[in-house]
């Protein structure tokens, strides 16, 4: 979830549509919003709910889970920051 949360904030505080407002009828609140997401853990275990939470505006569609990713190892456990083992997701 944590790692969904995050690449969807990413993708969208890194893109910029000013012109969107023009294009969409009834403007950003009324654009639809298709996120498929690749995780390599069972779809069940990502909280759909929090990565809702991310969109400011628009109409989410449901969101697509697929089998992906990759789990890769830090080399290192932050028990402070809530990791519990080396595993990094990319």
């Amino acid at each position: 979830t944590k790692a969904a949360v995050r690449a969807c904030r990413n993708a969208i505080e890194f893109n910029s549509l000013p012109g969107i407002r023009k294009v969409i009828p009834g403007g950003k609140d009324n654009m639809k919003l298709q996120v498929q997401l690749g995780v390599p853990v069972d779809a069940d275990e990502v909280d759909l709910e929090q990565v809702a939470k991310v969109f400011p505006y628009g109409k989410l569609q449901p969101i697509i889970v697929e089998k992906g990713g990759l789990i890769g190892k830090s080399g290192i456990a932050l028990a402070e920051l809530g990791d519990k083992n080396e595993d990094m997701i990319i």
